[in-house]
C-alpha cells in the first residue's frame, strides 16, 4: 500500500460508482484528467452528473465493463467477492483498492480532519469544510452527501487540509491517517457487522488511538459511549459540548447545534477566528437529503426529504420538523433500510415517530442483504401503532403517492425518510 502512487494512474474503473463515497474519488480522478469508467445497479443523479463530466457509465455489473487498459479498480466496501468486475480485475492483476484504502492513501499526504460518529457526521464534515473554505485554506473535502450550493460530494482543494467523512462500517475509517478526529456520537448502528455495542465502541477506540500525540480528539468525553474511546488516545481530548456560541443556523434542530459546536471546535484548533467560523456556520444551508426542501406539490403541500434511517436520527429530525412547522400536519413516509437494522431496533423504531401525524411505510430497502421473511414493514407499522402512532403500510411507491395525493392538503408537510430510494416519491409528487 505504501508505494502506490495515484498520480501514475491513467485509467480507473469504479464498481458502485453511484455510491456517495466512491463517486467522490471518481470526481477527483476526472478532475485530474484521468479516464474514468464505472458501473452501478441503477441510474441516479450521481451517475448522471458523472456521465456529464466525462465518465463512461455502465448500468449493471459485467466483466465486460472492465476494459483491458484499466490500471486501477476501485470498489465500495459493500461489493460482494463474487462480483464479476472484481473477479476480472484480480484475474488481470489490475491494482484493486477499496474506497477506504483510497482514502487512506489520500490522507497520508494531507493534514487530515476526519469526522466520524453514528449521526451528524455528514453535516459536520460539510460544516468544517465550509469554515475552511471561507477562511481561504483551500481544503480538499470528501463528504457522504452532496453539498448544497456546489451539488457535489467533492471539493478539489489544493491546500494542506483534507476534511473527510470517516465511516465506521466494516471499520473503514481505520484506513485513514488523521491529525484531528471529530466523533459526533456513538449509537447502536451497523450491529449486523459488529454484533454488539462493545465491539462498535472498540472500533472507535482503535480509530482514536491512531491519532499522534500532537493530534486532537474532538468529542463529548462525558458521553458514556465515548468515555473509553477518549481514554484510548495519546492526543489531546477537546470537549465540543463546552463551546459557547450564539448560532443563528439556517438548518433546524438541537442536533444541528451540536454538529455546529463540533465544527467550531475543529476551527478553534486550527486558529480560525471565532466570528468568522460562526458566520460560516450561520450561512450553512445543509446538504442533500438532510432535511432538504424539495418543493411544493400542485396542491401546495410542502415536500422535504431526509436520509435518516436510524431511530435516533428519525426522532431528532421529526422533533426539529415539529419545532419548525408548529401545528402543520406532518406526513412521514419512511422506507426502512436493511432487514437486520429493522429487526434489531424494532422497538426503538416503534417509538421514533411521535412528532409525525401520519406515518406511511414502504417496503424494507434490502441494499446489501438477502430477503428475511421474519421482518417486514407491516410488523413495523404494528409496532408504531402500539406506541400511539398512526401508521399504514403501502406495497408500492405508486400507492403511497396516491394516498398522499388524497390525504395531504395545502400547507401540510410531507417528509420522505430513509437511506434508499424513497426520495423518488416526493420528486414524483412535485413533478
Amino acid at each position: 500500500m505504501k508505494n502506490i502512487d495515484l498520480a501514475k494512474i491513467k485509467k480507473a474503473h469504479f464498481v458502485g460508482i453511484g455510491g456517495i463515497g466512491v463517486s467522490a474519488i471518481a470526481r477527483m480522478m476526472i478532475g485530474e484528467g484521468k479516464m474514468v469508467s464505472g458501473s452501478d445497479l441503477s441510474q441516479s443523479l450521481i451517475t448522471e452528473e458523472l456521465g456529464k463530466k466525462g465518465a463512461k457509465i455502465f448500468i449493471g455489473h459485467s466483466a465486460d465493463n472492465v476494459e483491458e487498459d484499466v490500471d486501477l479498480l476501485v470498489c465500495t466496501p459493500a461489493v460482494a467477492e463474487e462480483n464479476p468486475e472484481l473477479k476480472k480485475s484480480r484475474e488481470m492483476n489490475i491494482l484493486t483498492l477499496s474506497y477506504p484504502e483510497i482514502l487512506g492513501l489520500i490522507s497520508k499526504n494531507k493534514f487530515t480532519i476526519a469526522v466520524s460518529g453514528t449521526h451528524g457526521k455528514t453535516t459536520t464534515t460539510a460544516m468544517i469544510g465550509k469554515i475552511l473554505e471561507d477562511a481561504k485554506l483551500d481544503p480538499m473535502i470528501i463528504v457522504g452527501s452532496l453539498m448544497n450550493g456546489s451539488r457535489s460530494n467533492f471539493v478539489a482543494g489544493k491546500g494542506d487540509y483534507l476534511v473527510v467523512e470517516a465511516c465506521e462500517y466494516k471499520k473503514s475509517f481505520l484506513n485513514i491517517d488523521p491529525k484531528i478526529i471529530v466523533i459526533t456520537n456513538i449509537d447502536n448502528d451497523h450491529l449486523d457487522y459488529y454484533g454488539n455495542m462493545e465491539n462498535l465502541k472498540k472500533a472507535f477506540a482503535d480509530f482514536a488511538s491512531k491519532l499522534p500525540e500532537d493530534g486532537y480528539l474532538v468529542c463529548d468525553p462525558n458521553d458514556e459511549n465515548l468515555e473509553d474511546v477518549a481514554r484510548r488516545t495519546k492526543a489531546e481530548v477537546v470537549d465540543y459540548a463546552k463551546i459557547k456560541a450564539d448560532f443563528n443556523l439556517k438548518i433546524p434542530g438541537e442536533h444541528n447545534v451540536k454538529n455546529a459546536k463540533a465544527a467550531m471546535t475543529a476551527a478553534k484548533i486550527l486558529n480560525i477566528d471565532d466570528k468568522k467560523a460562526i458566520k460560516s456556520l450561520n450561512e450553512f444551508f445543509g446538504t442533500w437529503r438532510r432535511f432538504e426542501f424539495k418543493g411544493k406539490t400542485k396542491k401546495g403541500v410542502l415536500v422535504y426529504d431526509d436520509y435518516g434511517h436510524h431511530p435516533t436520527e428519525i426522532k431528532a429530525t421529526l422533533k426539529a420538523a415539529r419545532e419548525f412547522f408548529g401545528k402543520k400536519k406532518i406526513f412521514c413516509v419512511f422506507q426502512p433500510h436493511l432487514y437486520s437494522r429493522t429487526k434489531l431496533l424494532l422497538e426503538d423504531f416503534g417509538k421514533s415517530f411521535a412528532n409525525a401525524d401520519e406515518i406511511i411505510l414502504a417496503d424494507i430497502y434490502a441494499a446489501r442483504e438477502s430477503n428475511d421473511e421474519s421482518i417486514n414493514s407491516k410488523i413495523l407499522a404494528e409496532e408504531i401503532i402500539k406506541n400511539g402512532g398512526k401508521a399504514v403500510y403501502a406495497e408500492s411507491f405508486e400507492k403511497i403517492e396516491n394516498f398522499l395525493d388524497g390525504n395531504a392538503k395545502k400547507g401540510d408537510v410531507i417528509i420522505t425518510m430513509g437511506a434508499g430510494d424513497v426520495l423518488k416519491i416526493g420528486e414524483n409528487m412535485i413533478k
